[in-house]
């Protein structure tokens, strides 16, 4: 064992004693953040307009702070972006996360001095969980790799901004620093297929340990890198056991990437986003994301099916359930209050309050009032896949209304890297999957208002033509797993 792998081990076990005092302590833990959110931004813009000073309690807070999308606090955003202060917490931003909206245009997500450490530490602790559960220390003598965005970063009124992965890159401690790669000259490529070529190119002989990134961009370079090398990627790399990932589930990707890499490798899930670090896998024992709730952000759940009513009802973290579909909504020490991030999520456990995400709330399908989430689409795919040697690198779900003939059904575009033997029997084993997690689907079924669920091909890198065609190819853009309309499918390249 090597002196920095040691120095790890001891630098884990410490890191989970601190996490054990707040996550033995959830509801106290999250109202000493509530109140300290409260007492900072008193005297702010927004503060004030929402008599900060006279709320004494979480109800207090709901009755008087509206839940609100980055539309409805654009105005607030607004005023900041121009470089006034104190608007939605004391003075200004350290930097802005730019990031792409769809109704809004660009959007630029604060982040304060108080808030961007915790981006920092949680990547970190979310590694260092691992080294002490595990005792797999001797990968932080290789070398690793993050793919992100450029860090490259503009200005605006005397305030940075950037992707978030590109604003992170510039915090990567110190002991990190040999380790990392690629070079900051390959990281400050814009075009994200001449990026992962120049990626490849410095990687391929070195000692690869642990590599990070959204699963779908990852899967881009490993093809990469096996048509340059001929060979495996777990053959590439030997050293390489510890794949970190974030945006989206792994699940429809692992028997691919498994196959790419030629073996099985432990993996992380994070979950990250410009609004905050709001999860990370602390164990490789059990299912979901250990829920931060000391890391600067105050929680809200509000159940799916409510989102909508005139008044829905706001739990606390002492009041959720397990297994019901919430809307995450955040109240932040980088300014944002009631705020809808758009992720929906689930717990599968309260003690400690486990998580996974489950969907987006604008991403599903209920046209004919089935109300189909990403989580159900992921898991049916993923359950007719077992056994099997099928293997997927993208899909998406859309439902077809007015076919030409026969009955409505939801289409499934998916683009195989092995197809079925069999494409109607395996369409027929996701449907199955499908109607046993969603009674409204199940009984749309029965009463002959949907028929089966039907698949169509989708061309050999369909997914990346597309994303490139709307210029959203690599970083921390994704495929949105199902949408209640055939916008994104109308532009597929299909077989």
């Amino acid at each position: 064992m090597s002196i920095k792998s040691a120095a790890a081990k001891l630098f884990a076990k410490k890191i989970y004693k601190e996490t054990q005092t707040w996550v033995s302590n959830p509801v106290a833990s999250q109202k000493t953040v509530f109140m300290d959110l409260i007492k900072e931004a008193k005297q702010t813009a927004f503060g004030i307009d929402h008599h900060f000073d006279t709320i004494k309690t979480v109800e207090d807070f709901a009755n008087q702070v509206p839940i609100r999308d980055y539309e409805d606090l654009k105005p607030y955003i607004e005023k900041v972006v121009k470089g006034e202060e104190n608007i939605l917490w004391k003075g200004k931003p350290l930097y802005f996360a730019k990031t792409s909206g769809t109704t809004s245009g660009a959007k630029y997500i604060p982040l304060t001095k108080e808030s961007m450490p915790f981006h920092i530490q949680a990547a970190r602790n979310a590694i260092l969980h691992y080294i002490h559960e595990t005792g797999k220390a001797d990968f932080v003598d290789g070398k690793m790799i993050f793919l992100q965005g450029s860090p490259i970063l503009e200005e605006k009124n005397g305030i940075q901004f950037g992707r978030l992965s590109g604003i992170v890159a510039h915090f990567v401690p110190k002991y990190l620093q040999k380790n990392r790669m690629p070079s900051l000259e390959t990281n400050c490529i814009e075009d994200w297929e001449t990026k992962i070529d120049a990626i490849v190119g410095e990687t391929f002989n070195e000692n690869m340990t642990v590599i990070s990134g959204i699963p779908s961009w990852v899967q881009m370079y490993f093809e990469r890198l096996e048509q340059k090398g001929g060979k495996k990627v777990g053959d590439i790399f030997k050293n390489f056991n510890l794949f970190i990932y974030g945006g989206v589930n792994y699940e429809p990707y692992r028997a691919k990437f498994e196959n790419l890499i030629g073996r099985k490798v432990d993996s992380i899930e994070l979950f990250p986003a410009s609004e905050g670090f709001f999860a990370y896998q602390d164990s490789q024992k059990e299912k979901g994301m250990l829920l931060l709730l000391k890391a600067g952000i105050f929680y809200e759940f509000v159940k799916s099916d409510e989102f909508y009513t005139e008044k829905p009802r706001r739990y606390t973290i002492g009041e959720v359930e397990l297994g019901v579909n919430y809307v995450l909504i955040i109240s932040t020490n980088a300014g944002l209050w009631g705020y809808n991030i758009g992720d929906t999520v689930q717990f599968t456990s309260l003690k400690p309050f486990r998580i996974i995400v489950s969907g987006r709330i604008k991403h599903y399908i209920s046209a004919f009032g089935e109300h189909v989430i990403g989580k159900e689409v992921e898991n049916a795919l993923q359950e007719a896949m077992e056994g099997t040697n099928v293997r997927v690198n993208e899909f998406t779900v859309a439902p077809q209304i007015n076919p030409a003939s026969g009955l409505p059904y939801h289409e499934w575009f998916i683009e195989f890297e092995n197809e079925p033997v069999n494409l109607i029997t395996f369409a027929e084993a996701i449907d199955e999957a499908m109607r046993k997690q969603n009674i409204y689907y199940d009984d749309l079924i029965r009463g002959n208002i949907l028929q089966k669920v039907v698949i169509t091909r989708v061309a050999k890198n369909g997914f990346q033509e597309y994303m490139k065609s709307i210029g959203k190819l690599g970083g921390q853009n994704k495929i949105p797993r199902l949408s209640d309309n055939r916008d994104i499918v109308a532009l597929l390249d299909k077989k």
